[in-house]
């Protein structure tokens, strides 16, 4: 088992309310979880956000916070409430009002990778699923927590980017007739989870590196978007999610040629979002 449940990169001092959060990047795969499943190693990765991490790594370059989950999305997906439990992979877990995203699969202890394909072969027991939650998502949840609330107190408002990537075939339904396909979905629930400004502002950082932005469609942000905005309160949260072909070979879960490049065009996207609530610092005695 992983021996913590994220990775913190911190700024040597924060200068802005921003905190970037990618909670479906981690790749640390536990061998019994592995030796469980019926899927082989490349197909149980197909719903990782992989290298996303990786492509947000610059935040404390530029005074930010940015916490990045080690576990696996396959294990356990952190952009679930932690009672979404599936009854048809967790035995003895109570049957909730209907959940759309539990029904397809895809609850907090995932029953299914993209594409629908199972991950086991049974059951897991309540006990194995309530460790997981109090080993991962219990202390990543704590931490991101204790981060939007130092930003509050320390800049009067917080601003959370979950970072995401998509499919490329994923907005294809979504894609208007005639027009080029959006390369970058931003995620605010239609206004309810972040103030208009700060979308803004999230949306002209990436159309300036050239990118094409669509607005919550078809990903209007999941658990994290919607249990930690509160825009009315000084709360805001943007959920990103970029297209995978712009920076990795899908099929083979590796890096693109051209992944540094788009790395560096990302660097100045940070740069642009971390400014937002910005304060200007002291200057250094000589």
């Amino acid at each position: 088992m992983p021996k913590n449940a994220f990775t913190l990169y911190e700024p040597r001092q924060r200068q802005t309310p921003v905190v970037f959060s990618s909670p479906h990047s981690g790749r640390e795969y536990p061998l019994a979880f592995l030796q469980a499943s019926v899927l082989d190693d490349q197909v149980i990765r197909s719903s990782e956000d992989a290298f996303v991490d990786d492509l947000f790594r610059a935040a404390p370059d530029f005074g930010a916070p940015l916490i990045a989950a080690r576990a696996p999305r396959a294990f356990l997906d952190l952009n679930r409430a932690c009672d979404e439990l599936d009854p048809a992979v967790v035995e003895g877990a109570q049957r909730l009002a209907h959940n759309p995203r539990v029904a397809s699969g895809l609850g907090v202890i995932p029953r299914v990778v993209s594409g629908g394909r199972a991950i086991y072969r049974g059951k897991l027991t309540l006990a194995e699923a309530e460790e997981r939650i109090g080993r991962h998502w219990v202390p990543y949840h704590a931490a991101l927590k204790r981060l939007m609330h130092e930003s509050h107190t320390e800049f009067g408002q917080a601003v959370l980017v979950d970072c995401h990537s998509m499919p490329h075939e994923a907005i294809d339904s979504h894609a208007r007739p005639g027009l080029p396909r959006p390369e970058v979905v931003l995620g605010d629930r239609f206004g309810a989870a972040a103030g208009r400004d700060v979308m803004d502002q999230i949306e002209a950082a990436f159309t300036r590196a050239g990118l094409r932005v669509s607005r919550n469609a078809p990903f209007a942000g999941a658990y994290i978007t919607q249990a930690y905005g509160r825009p009315s309160h000084g709360y805001h949260v943007v959920q990103i999610e970029i297209d995978r072909a712009l920076y990795m070979d899908e099929a083979r879960i590796l890096p693109l040629p051209g992944f540094e490049d788009f790395r560096q065009l990302m660097k100045g996207v940070i740069a642009e979002i971390a400014d937002i609530g910005r304060v200007a610092l002291p200057l250094a005695a000589e």
